[in-house]
């Protein structure tokens, strides 16, 4: 679990190519459950920030919830694999609020991201190096707990 999680801080916090929640949850959990790299991020692009800025469900959470679907499909039949996907995220939502007590990106952070002057003060704040990141690892791990 240790190399998984700094995956997911060499993804977030690294320069290049600047992944957001969304989208190091998605590739971390896929390398993890042995998807192989390079693995596309694009489905999770607009994911961040709570849905495209919008403050809504944290991107980590929706992140997590691509890779479960991506994970269970090959696995079992198509509606088994839609309920196990469905039942494991929502056991990691319901754990990810008791913790953090939101889901909701503008809650947790604190800003309103959708305007330039609260995506500047959020970025010059550095919230997300700690806060957004500690966010990201308590999912990774809770899904790697959940298992395949």
């Amino acid at each position: 679990m240790k190399d998984t999680v700094e995956r997911a801080r060499e993804l977030f916090l690294g320069e290049e190519p600047g992944y957001g929640c969304a989208e190091t949850t998605l590739v971390v959990l896929l390398e993890a459950f042995g998807r192989g790299a390079p693995i596309d991020p694009s489905p999770a692009f607009a994911l961040n920030g709570g849905v495209a800025w919008q403050g809504s469900i944290c991107g980590a959470l929706t992140g997590a919830a691509i890779a479960a679907g991506m994970l269970a499909a090959p696995q079992m039949p198509y509606a088994e694999a839609k309920r196990a996907a469905r039942e494991r995220v929502e056991r990691v939502i319901g754990e990810f609020e008791s913790r953090f007590g939101s889901v909701e990106c503008r809650e947790l952070t604190g800003f309103d991201i959708r305007t330039e002057e609260q995506h500047a003060a959020f970025v010059e704040k550095g919230l997300w190096r700690d806060a957004c990141m500690c966010q990201i690892e308590f999912v990774i791990r809770k899904m790697l707990q959940e298992g395949q």
